[in-house]
């Protein structure tokens, strides 16, 4: 047991699984803009439909759970604004490959038309403002809750500060992205219901389901590393960047 350092020291494992957070990052994101997908039935009378980043976004927050509990919030503000860099980068590439001038041969065969429906939502302005924001928002909402839960109770019941953190985390990340989203007209008005609570189940059920592989690798890093980091006396900044 340790309280967090004023100083992130090098650890065997944090880059590999920061990489692994950042690749999720990207890759759910294209896949948001990419397509929305229909699951033929309804709950409440709303019919259930997800863009495609909702299939592999979870596992973010699963990653931003296992930094916080394993090197603590310092930690993981680290890895939050890197993956907020990487996502503005991508964004700024997608934006200029769009204005970029096209091969006469592509647009004969696939064209901007294609491209602005299936990637171009990456390079707007719309999709870009809506993940960055809402992923800001729920990323830190995840790593201060996950972490005040673990101090007052002491490190026990991890399954209540991973679950319930995640809880606040998706809601809020899902409600900014899908508002922001469709108030720029990325996704259409009427799907607005639909794609909230359809993400919103299908993020905590993987939640849920993955839980147990969750908590092995919290327990494996734990080991490996030599540390369970524990937020006393951490100052709740995502901006700071030095403790004082």
């Amino acid at each position: 047991m340790s309280s967090s350092q004023n100083q992130i020291v090098p650890y065997r494992y944090f880059d590999t699984v920061v990489a692994f957070f950042v690749t999720v990052l990207i890759v759910s994101n294209i896949a948001s803009s990419a397509k929305i997908v229909d699951l033929g039935f309804s709950i409440f009378g709303i019919h259930l439909a997800f863009d495609g980043g909702t299939m592999l976004f979870p596992l973010a927050y699963i990653l931003g759970d296992i930094l916080t509990e394993v090197y603590g919030f310092k930690a993981a503000r680290r890895a939050i604004w890197t993956g907020f860099g990487v996502l503005a980068l991508s964004a700024l590439v997608f934006f200029v490959l769009r204005i970029l001038p096209p091969d006469a041969v592509w647009e004969a065969e696939a064209g901007t038309a294609a491209y602005d429906s299936i990637l171009g939502g990456m390079g707007s302005g719309g999709i870009v403002l809506a993940s960055l924001l809402a992923y800001l928002i729920g990323s830190f909402s995840n790593s201060i809750l996950h972490s005040r839960i673990k101090v007052l109770m002491k490190g026990r019941f991890y399954w209540i500060r991973s679950i319930g953190s995640s809880v606040a985390g998706h809601l809020l990340d899902t409600f900014v992205f899908v508002s922001v989203a469709s108030l720029v007209g990325v996704f259409p008005p009427e799907l607005f219901l639909n794609l909230i609570l359809t993400n919103v189940l299908l993020k905590l059920g993987f939640e849920v389901l993955v839980y147990p592989l969750n908590y092995a690798t919290v327990l494996l890093l734990k080991k490996k590393e030599g540390i369970d980091v524990y937020d006393v006396g951490v100052k709740y900044n995502p901006f700071q960047t030095k403790e004082k």
